[in-house]
């Protein structure tokens, strides 16, 4: 096998690849073996048709796809192997030639990682993060966790108000006929939660049990269903039940049942602690964010558009797994929300963008600044990968491959020069 590297403009670049006809021979044959049985010939029987009869009759380029097929993914990974550039796509696959007897030759269209001149890294200025927590927050956080452990309550003796949670049956009409899908029994509704049409639920205050109330309403331009866009409606609703979320009490009871403190104070004064952790990394991140932002400000490098569509690929399918997780598939994501694939990938491109340019300006420092990851930052590393996979080091060092231990210190570069370029930041 060889490969040829022609440098494109942009960033690009073209391999051709030939592979030996001797493999190209071999991957017909076994195209040949793979699909024979389900090619009928009268006079053979199926499964037995000699494979020159069946070039005969269909052309020898019968078993060509099924060849480069297979003969592309090693011979590109090969020529990866062999080319000293440094590729960021996914290739752009071209046949140029394939014919038996002959060497198989193709084309690959890759992105290069582009070169980066780096700008200002040291003594970026950014804005100084305000970490100070009130007694506001610590409230507001409390609250939280009494909402959390609040009781729903039966009301009987009084009308609907706001934040009531509501059974209630109702049936809409437009022009006086009732529309499909606009009727519902024994349906829970929480009033000032907005999930009915604008209008709706602020009506339902002063309904009293079992008594039926008109409700007006006028369906957004944008509504979902094309025969009610911007249609006036009368619901007529009727509450069958009343529930009033009641809270506990603000005391050192409540505070010993959500937490391991005895009294209210002991609760708060933990509470706040942990809301100044969390403000603190926020901030952290923040700064991190705000340096590196401002270092790719200052700094020139060309994105091709295959890495970039790459990397919008690949924060696609991340989305997709972590929802997988969750036992949502991609497509009934799309479904459910109305979006599709072609719309996610333009919404990600910003982020995208944003991510490779920030990898690239660190890349840089690091490179500058001689950042490398030594032995102790890399065993570090393996044993969080090995407690996260619950599998000693050695095991994970044995399963690494080359190249995946390669990366791994080239992220650990990266992460330090994240921290060099924060470091070396001042305040505003």
């Amino acid at each position: 096998m060889s490969v040829q590297v022609e440098k494109l403009e942009k960033n690009m670049a073209k391999l051709t690849i030939e592979v030996a006809a001797e493999e190209l021979e071999k991957a017909i044959e076994a195209a040949y073996q793979k699909n024979k049985s389900k090619i009928s010939i009268p006079g053979f029987r199926k499964g037995k048709v000699p494979r020159q009869m069946i070039e005969r009759m269909y052309g020898k380029e019968v078993f060509y796809e099924d060849a480069a097929n297979a003969l592309i993914p090693d011979a590109y990974e090969k020529a990866l192997d062999e080319c000293e550039e440094d590729i960021v796509s996914s290739p752009s696959i071209d046949v140029v030639q394939i014919e038996a007897g002959k060497p198989f030759i193709f084309t690959a269209e890759v992105a290069l990682k582009p070169e980066v001149k780096l700008g200002k890294y040291k003594g970026v200025k950014v804005e100084k993060a305000d970490i100070t927590v009130t007694d506001e927050e610590v409230d507001a956080e409390i609250n939280k966790e009494r909402e959390n452990n609040a009781r729903n309550i039966e009301v009987t003796d009084r009308a609907v108000k706001d934040g009531d949670i509501t059974t209630l049956d109702f049936e809409g009409f437009v022009d006086g006929v009732a529309f499909e899908g606009g009727k519902g029994e024994n349906y829970p509704l929480t009033i000032g939660s907005g999930a009915f049409i604008p209008g709706f639920e602020e009506q339902l205050i002063g309904a009293e049990i079992g008594k039926e109330v008109e409700v007006n309403v006028t369906f957004p331009e944008d509504y979902q269903a094309e025969d009610l866009k911007g249609k006036a409606a009368v619901f007529k609703c009727t509450v069958k039940e009343i529930k009033e979320k009641q809270l506990p009490e603000l005391d050192d009871e409540f505070a010993s049942e959500v937490s391991e403190f005895e009294t209210l104070a002991e609760y708060k004064a933990d509470v706040k602690g942990k809301l100044e952790e969390r403000k603190a990394k926020e901030a952290k991140d923040a700064k991190e964010a705000a340096v590196i932002e401002e270092i790719v400000k200052d700094s020139e490098m060309e994105i091709p558009e295959a890495m970039l569509a790459t990397q919008q690929r690949q924060m696609v399918d991340e989305f997709a797994q972590r929802i997988q997780m969750q036992g949502l598939s991609i497509d009934q994501y799309f479904q459910f929300t109305g979006s599709s694939y072609e719309q996610m990938i333009e919404q990600v491109k910003p982020q995208a963008e944003k991510r490779i340019q920030s990898r690239l300006v660190l890349e840089a420092v690091a490179k500058a600044e001689n950042i490398t990851a030594t032995d102790e930052d890399y065993e570090d590393e393996l044993k969080v990968m090995a407690e996260a996979y619950q599998m000693e080091v050695e095991k994970v060092k044995e399963l690494l491959p080359e190249k995946s231990v390669a990366q791994i210190k080239e992220d650990i570069a990266v992460k330090k020069a994240a921290e060099f370029v924060v470091e070396n930041a001042k305040e505003k």
